[in-house]
């Protein structure tokens, strides 16, 4: 999942195939993105993403500009963009607080050293999985060190025509064990 949009993204560990998935983003996949995009949610982003977003986003018409923008960092971020609420301490009682039913949706998007915190901590409620037909052999994983099993019930699922497998899962209580 390391640094999918393009050179310098995200290079740390030497990492040298940024960029991996634009040949593959076809209309299908910006389709996916505005469908995602248009439903009430808020962002919650680790640093490097925001960072990334915050460069890019704000220049556009987009409803990521009227999200709020929850960033994960203990280090000091730039919140000039309109919305951006910094999460520093116990970010996981943090997030428990903004994972209350009555808020918008929380949208993920890249933030890897963030995702492995909500894996490793049950904070997870949907998957929106895009599987593109490359491997690449190194990078930052998705499921890395850390992560707890958990069960996940398929809601929906589809092909790109470049061959991108999106599919969407919601959290299906704990995994279930058995043996042939």
């Amino acid at each position: 999942m390391q640094a999918p949009g393009g050179k310098g993204e995200d290079p740390l560990g030497g990492f040298n195939l940024e960029g991996w998935t634009v040949p593959y983003f076809d209309q299908a996949m910006g389709d996916e993105m505005t469908k995602q995009l248009e439903q009430p949610f808020d962002l919650l982003l680790g640093r490097k993403t925001y960072e990334i977003f915050a460069s890019y986003w704000p220049h556009q018409d987009s409803p990521i500009n009227t999200a709020k923008k929850y960033v994960v960092s203990n280090a000091a971020i730039n919140t000039e963009w309109e919305g951006t609420i910094q999460i520093k301490g116990d970010v996981v009682a943090e997030i428990e607080k903004l994972k209350q039913p009555d808020g918008p949706m929380l949208q993920v998007h890249g933030s890897s050293n963030l995702i492995q915190t909500l894996l490793a901590h049950d904070l997870v409620d949907e998957l929106w999985l895009k599987v593109f037909p490359v491997t690449l052999g190194k990078g930052k994983r998705l499921f890395g060190e850390g992560t707890i099993p958990a069960a996940f019930i398929l809601t929906e699922s589809k092909n790109s025509p470049s061959g991108v497998i999106v599919a969407s899962y919601r959290r299906g209580g704990e995994v279930k064990l058995g043996s042939f």
